[in-house]
């Protein structure tokens, strides 16, 4: 039996890859904009990161992450998500210390997570995120959420529902959870096990279940919008009039919990509400995480951040049938007849591409009807076809390929001519 790849991962393959690779630079180009600078942490780190910052509680330490003992006998974990690791680095480079503050950052890369594949979930997925450190100002709330709703809408997506919630400061959440407590306690035995443990332990996750999300008790607990004090309060509607003012949409929805202990103040998500994309219709999360650098050994250096899947991001794409405007043409294909001229279009070749044009030419010694298939094909724009005799007088005919015009050139400043004719 041959290899395959491990369950619960892909392959991305040409055709497939551009569309990342436009993704990627769309994404690139927003933060550019938004000045957001591109961060780079291992793609794994000490246990102990995920263990203190994402909580012993969550689904992704207790069920889901890639963690193994190194040949020094050192916990070591694959990334689950990157805000720890962007904070664990901001932390261990003094990044607090730099004089433009807050520190804007972004992130692009592979994260682990072992759970049941299915559509547009990977054990293996690739996350965009960003992440704002340094300021708790509720406008670079607004901010983060701007970004994240600019770039689905600059890649085309409409069909789109942003949720936002507050889950207060320490001392409003520990009300609520008292509160959620209290309300579950006496038929605790009527929910799931994981339900039952995290009674105790974290009841707010409580909420987020998905196989109790039915029960009575869910439609009846304790909403956190009533336990906000005055000052969560405050900053909740200052976040909500800056995005009114920004033109963004919304909706309050206080259901609204994010997975990962480090959340509190403002949570959010965005949807996708396109026909068929599925019944997990989450695009992108995030929040803000006041004390997550404290509790790996950092300052005080309130934050806030978003990730979300390129892999579901595509999905919503092909759910709302979206064309990324993709060119996969080729400026130049090299037709060469005879050894001579095949000989001398390895050499051209190179100098239109090092000239900046993207050419192709022939390399298993086909007739020339079936390099203009292979053309074809490749969508190329222009077709230059070089002979034997055609090298003899220094002549090379270039053919437009959309208008059929044949054109006799010189070879000698065909490169030259070229970059006219582009440009």
């Amino acid at each position: 039996m041959s290899i395959q790849m491990p369950r619960g991962t892909q392959d991305i393959l040409p055709g497939q890859s551009e569309i990342w690779q436009y993704i990627e630079n769309a994404a690139r180009d927003l933060c550019r904009r938004y000045q957001y600078k591109e961060i780079r942490t291992p793609i794994f780190e000490h246990t102990e990161l995920f263990l203190r910052s994402v909580g012993d509680t969550t689904d992704i330490v207790q069920k889901e992450m890639y963690s193994f003992e190194d040949r020094g006998g050192r916990d070591i974990t694959l990334r689950p998500e990157g805000t720890a690791a962007v904070v664990r680095s901001y932390i261990e480079h003094k990044m607090f210390g730099l004089a433009n503050q807050p520190v804007k950052l972004y992130y692009i890369g592979p994260m682990f997570r072992y759970e049941r594949p299915q559509a547009g979930r990977f054990r293996q997925f690739v996350q965009f995120g960003i992440e704002a450190i340094g300021s708790a100002d509720p406008a670079i709330d607004a901010e983060v959420l701007s970004l994240a709703m600019s770039l689905y809408r600059e890649l085309g997506l409409k069909k789109l529902r942003l949720v936002i919630n507050s889950l207060g400061d320490k001392v409003s959440r520990t009300n609520h959870r008292n509160a959620l407590v209290d309300h579950f306690e006496p038929r605790i035995g009527e929910f799931c096990s994981d339900c039952q443990n995290r009674l105790q332990t974290n009841p707010l996750r409580i909420l987020d279940c998905k196989k109790d999300r039915d029960h009575e008790l869910m439609k009846t607990a304790p909403s956190i919008l009533d336990y906000l004090n005055d000052e969560s309060k405050v900053y909740f509607e200052k976040v909500q009039k800056h995005l009114s003012n920004l033109g963004i949409e919304f909706v309050v929805d206080p259901t609204l919990v994010r997975g990962l202990d480090y959340y509190n103040h403002t949570a959010f998500e965005i949807m996708s509400e396109a026909e068929g994309f599925g019944a997990i219709t989450t695009l992108c999360g995030g929040g803000r995480y006041n004390g997550l650098a404290e509790e790996i050994g950092g300052p005080e250096s309130p934050g806030i951040g978003f990730a979300l899947s390129i892999e579901r991001l595509i999905a919503a794409l092909e759910a709302e049938n979206v064309d990324l405007p993709i060119d996969p043409g080729i400026d130049c294909y090299l037709v060469s007849l005879g050894d001579a001229a095949n000989e001398y279009t390895v050499k051209l070749a190179y100098e239109l591409r090092n000239a900046g044009f993207t050419v192709e030419k022939d390399y298993l010694d086909r007739k020339a009807k079936a390099q203009f298939k292979s053309a074809d094909r490749l969508q190329a724009k222009y077709v230059a076809v070089l002979g034997d005799d055609e090298l003899s007088s220094n002549k090379i005919n270039l053919k437009d390929m959309e208008t059929g015009i044949q054109t006799e050139m010189d070879l000698a400043s065909f490169v030259e001519e070229f970059k006219k004719l582009k440009g």
